[in-house]
């Protein structure tokens, strides 16, 4: 039988039906283009590689463009954050083509970066117009930046129940936000509808073989956790490392990019290869089916924090995937399960561990490699997340619930302020 309940509840579903096919084709249209140019910039680089001799000039522009017109916008994903806990203003739309150009900008001339924290501020700046055009409370407008977040993350990887569920676990550590559940898969299935329907195709990675599920490989898989955790909070505390360092040593923010992107183009250039730089995608596929370098995953750490704390625009998640997939390639030498289950396992498990996401990452896992392997992420996934400590790329990311008790006096604090607490406490000392 119905209820009374049940006539607010489909009035309300109706709504965010609406709002999210709308919000479904700005952001699966954008997120399209967005994936072409990259393609475009990614393909003229590698056949033009004099272009990175000239990062410096892409790290002025970008740098500028900020400084001139972005200073309400720098924080990027950390400002979407703070939006949703602590609502100040309706994020200013031109988040969304500084951060698209810069981003295009950074491969281009050959930084290290990715997509993902692009994608997501796209999204939360569309859909924070609604907020404005449709009047929206407080409530309602939490509601309608995680659809846009959700509605990013999903058309940039094509993996729309993982970024339903990214959307909903990212904002406060340790704490679903159930109440937004509907609008968040509803818009992320509509983005990553309407990003297809322009042709734009994912890389499709293969989980080639899954060991057995005996207690012995399940505790191997945990070791292999712990080691994603670890490295996931490196890469977490690098990129805080060489932000902080830029903005101690260089003041004027435009300068930032040009002394960081001198440093890359010369360090490239002696290297001899482009391996590390931009996505990174064909060593990523490489890392399922190849012995590679023991150190590729240690260098991409380096180059990525490096390139987004001297100032260039990007997101983490993809560097991520290379940095999970070539550990876990590596950690064939003495884990011995398969070498594609390993890469699989550390290509979403170091994402958990850096963003505190562990039900997306694992959900995302399922739908690129299926659910054979579900349980073996699952375990890598939490066990990276636990690991990786109270750190994260997202500073302005809360405290809901800490990953164990030794740490329940640094709930409601955002991971900042974490941070800031425990070197307060060693000065002390």
């Amino acid at each position: 039988m119905f209820s009374v309940e049940q006539i607010p509840s489909l009035f309300y579903l109706l709504k965010w039906l609406v709002i999210c096919l709308i919000l479904g084709v700005l952001v699966g249209s954008v997120s399209a283009f967005f994936l072409l140019s990259l393609d475009w910039a990614t393909n003229w680089r590698e056949n033009h590689l004099w272009i990175i001799a000239l990062l410096p000039v892409g790290g002025f522009i970008i740098g500028l463009s900020y400084h001139l017109f972005g200073n309400s916008v720098v924080k990027g994903n950390n400002l979407l954050l703070e939006e949703f806990h602590s609502p100040k203003k309706i994020i200013p739309f031109r988040m969304a083509p500084l951060v698209l150009f810069g981003t295009i900008l950074t491969h281009l001339f050959g930084g290290s970066a990715g997509r993902e924290g692009t994608a997501v501020q796209i999204g939360g700046a569309i859909a924070d117009r609604f907020t404005k055009i449709l009047k929206l409370t407080k409530r309602d407008r939490q509601i309608v930046l995680i659809a846009g977040i959700s509605a990013g993350f999903a058309s940039v990887f094509g993996t729309p129940l993982a970024g339903g569920i990214f959307a909903l676990e990212v904002l406060v550590l340790g704490r679903i936000r159930l109440d937004a559940i509907i609008p968040s898969f509803i818009a992320a299935v509509f983005s990553d509808y309407f990003c297809d329907i322009w042709g734009v195709s994912h890389t499709h990675y293969t989980i080639s073989a899954v060991a057995d599920m005996t207690p012995i490989n399940l505790l191997w898989c945990l070791l292999a956790g712990i080691i994603f955790g670890l490295v996931a909070m490196l890469f977490s505390k690098s990129t805080h490392f060489w932000s902080d360092l830029f903005k101690k040593h260089i003041k004027y923010p435009p300068l930032r990019p040009v002394i960081g992107g001198a440093i890359l183009a010369i360090t490239i250039y002696f290297m001899g290869t482009t391996k590390y730089i931009g996505l990174g995608i064909p060593t990523i596929v490489d890392a399922f089916n190849t012995n590679l370098n023991s150190y590729d995953f240690l260098l991409k750490v380096l180059f990525t924090s490096f390139t987004l704390g001297a100032g260039f625009k990007g997101g983490e998640v993809t560097p991520l995937f290379f940095i999970g997939a070539t550990l876990g390639n590596v950690l064939i030498w003495f884990i011995p399960l398969p070498m594609s289950l390993l890469a699989g396992m550390g290509f979403v498990a170091v994402f958990a561990g850096a963003t505190n996401t562990p039900i997306a990452c694992t959900v995302m896992g399922i739908e690129l490699f299926g659910i054979e392997s579900g349980v073996f992420i699952a375990l890598a996934c939490s066990t990276a997340y636990l690991f990786s400590g109270h750190s994260g790329v997202y500073a302005s990311q809360i405290i809901g619930s800490p990953k164990h008790n030794a740490f329940l006096r640094e709930k409601g604090l955002n991971l900042s302020e974490v941070e800031k607490k425990r070197h307060q406490n060693k000065m002390n000392k």
